[in-house]
């Protein structure tokens, strides 16, 4: 069960390292190299155990998505040059995320349960049950925060204070709303419903880019596409292509990422099967068969692969 658990590369140039929750990225100069580990989160915490082929998966479907999309809006994305790396320009990043909902599933559900009609300035109506599609979708924004949890912010906190202009934060709205069309019509054709996910952008020279990954399991959640009015009619749980069965087991097993809590042990074969998974995402998002790269070596084939393009 080889995975990726964490790199500490010495490259020649090297200008930084940065780890973050799931990537490490290596800086040399206005370019960077980010490594997608094999590391899972939920509830802002990194889990003990890393999962085989994830962070392949992650990188693979997030390279397809930026491609398909970098019509819409430039990107930060120029390679890759190995299953788990991607290459690309150094933007400096806003501080908060683009969260676009068409549903009412996850952290909105739960908000909405609690009695909550608004999220992140946005108001929701009585009467809706989970996973019912929303009206139109909303974009509820969170912090992007360094450590700790992330947290819902409204456009007019974003701009007040100073996170985001209001110029370039209503261009962020829209590129998040052109891009989430684009996502909903090419989940449609794999007979999948996009039902919310998050963009990160930054800016370089003047120019807003799309960052990081955008249309993964870990970014984005997913519905089967067959079935879904018939579950919602009879109050049935929709049938999802995402990690929200991570953070489902974790609840069940008392973990939500408070203080206090314990993250369950991973056993063997929960591990395997959240690869298994993983892999099942690629391949019904992709509508590809996933190719598993050589792990035996894993680190040594990632260090070449980078060598290579440096």
């Amino acid at each position: 069960m080889n995975a990726i658990g964490e790199t500490a590369y010495q490259f020649d140039k090297q200008t930084g390292f940065y780890r973050g929750k799931v990537r490490d990225v290596y800086f040399f100069g206005d370019k960077m190299v980010v490594v997608a580990s094999d590391r899972i989160s939920a509830f802002d915490v990194v889990l003990p155990r890393a999962i085989p082929y994830k962070g392949q998966v992650l990188n693979q479907i997030a390279a397809r998505f930026l491609r398909a999309t970098a019509d819409i809006v430039p990107n930060w994305l120029r390679e890759v040059p190995d299953p788990n790396v991607s290459v690309g320009i150094r933007c400096q990043p806003f501080a908060v995320e683009m969260v676009i909902r068409g549903y009412l599933a996850g952290h909105a559900w739960r908000e909405y349960q609690a009695g909550k009609r608004e999220v992140c300035g946005e108001p929701l109506p009585d009467g809706l049950k989970e996973n019912d599609r929303l009206p139109a979708p909303i974009i509820t924004p969170s912090t992007k925060a360094k450590a700790g949890h992330d947290e819902d912010i409204t456009r007019e906190e974003i701009i007040g204070r100073g996170l985001v202009g209001a110029e370039d934060y209503a261009r962020l709205e829209g590129y998040t709303r052109a891009l989430f069309a684009r996502g909903t019509e090419m989940a449609s054709a794999r007979g999948l419903i996009l039902v919310d996910t998050k963009y990160e952008f930054g800016k370089l020279d003047g120019a807003l880019y799309l960052i990081d990954e955008i249309h993964t399991p870990d970014s984005s959640r997913y519905f089967h596409a067959d079935g879904y009015e018939a579950r919602q009619a009879r109050g049935q749980p929709q049938r999802q292509l995402s990690k929200e069965f991570v953070r489902e087991w974790l609840i069940r097993h008392g973990f939500q990422g408070q203080p206090g809590q314990t993250v369950p042990a991973l056993s063997d074969e929960w591990v395997r099967t959240v690869s298994d998974r993983y892999v099942e995402l690629y391949e019904q998002v992709t509508g590809t068969t996933f190719d598993k790269a050589d792990n035996q070596a894993i680190l040594r084939r990632i260090e070449q692969n980078i060598l290579r393009v440096l």
